[in-house]
């Protein structure tokens, strides 16, 4: 996987997560916390949403704590943030470890 691939992810798990949070009124953190804490939709109709919003909120996650892990392993590697833009800029991928 590449940094820029896991850019693309976060960034289209953000897009479905405003979805949801303009569906039902609340930021998805907000969402999540009561979500964990076992709180059930009033409306039968939402749990597959519900369901959706949560996993992705979960897989989004995973993915910023990648994306940092990527980034202090390459600065780690006496790497630079400008050489990684330098590199992104001229669309050259960056191998991060799995």
């Amino acid at each position: 996987m590449t940094l820029d691939e896991v850019l693309q992810d976060i960034y289209a798990l953000e897009d479905e997560m405003r979805t949801y949070e303009r569906k039902y009124g609340v930021l998805s953190d907000t969402f999540y916390e009561s979500y964990i804490e076992g709180e059930e939709p009033p409306d039968e109709m939402w749990v597959r949403d519900w369901t959706a919003w949560a996993s992705g909120y979960e897989l989004w996650l995973r993915r910023r704590e990648q994306y940092q892990n990527a980034i202090q392993s390459l600065l780690s590697q006496n790497s630079t943030i400008a050489l990684m833009i330098e590199k992104t800029a001229r669309h050259e991928p960056i191998p991060i470890p799995a």
